[in-house]
């Protein structure tokens, strides 16, 4: 079926939090870091990370991991934009494009996993995680429909053309596994902290 790629979007200005938040600390590492952890650990073949507002402050301070880093011009322009572009970089004949949220640290890599294996055994062309019946991230695009992410624009990423095409998503439940708490103002910082200590195991490594 094809090589999968995984994107994790950190292009962001963190403008609510008021710093960088793919570097601020939480659990003793980059928030960012967690984020490539888990797609270290997902069954993909390649990792882009999309880098615009604290592009300086990432490369500077975050271990990258296997994940490549991608620079998007005109970040602000939102989410569809960075998508698009990032993915115009990252050339290559993909089966399948999984996106992350990089301010979503407690998204294991067993839930990118279980997204790809659902691709794998047919689902899609849409295949998305859901936490409690909830959709979120990560979320997994087939070969068919890299056209339409090429196209995206301003900052509504993919969701309206999810939203067009019900019948085209594939719900995969991923709340036994992990959460998608996302991070935008300090306060979350403690709050997902206090979460990620409660659900890693003694290893280390996220659940």
């Amino acid at each position: 079926m094809g090589p999968v790629l995984a994107v994790v979007l950190a292009a962001g200005g963190s403008t609510r939090m008021g710093r960088p938040k793919q570097v601020a600390e939480l659990a003793g590492r980059p928030l960012l870091a967690h984020v490539l952890a888990a797609a270290e650990d997902a069954p993909v073949d390649r990792v882009v990370v999309a880098l615009g507002g604290a592009a300086t402050e990432v490369l500077d301070r975050v271990d990258l991991g296997r994940a490549e880093p991608l620079v998007v011009e005109g970040w602000a322009a939102g989410m569809g934009h960075v998508l698009a572009s990032t993915l115009a970089q990252a050339t290559g004949d993909w089966g399948a494009v999984v996106v992350l949220l990089g301010d979503q640290p407690l998204v294991p890599g067993r839930a990118v996993a279980r997204v790809v294996e659902a691709w794998r055994a047919g689902a899609g062309p849409v295949v998305t995680a859901t936490y409690g019946g909830r959709p979120g991230h990560p979320k997994l695009f087939d070969r068919r429909l890299l056209p339409d992410l090429l196209s995206l624009g301003g900052d509504a990423g993919a969701r309206d053309l999810v939203a067009a095409h019900p019948e085209w998503v594939h719900r995969v439940e991923a709340g036994d596994l992990g959460s998608d708490a996302d991070v935008d103002v300090e306060a979350d910082l403690e709050r997902v902290g206090h979460l990620l200590t409660t659900t890693t195991p003694s290893n280390g490594r996220q659940p």
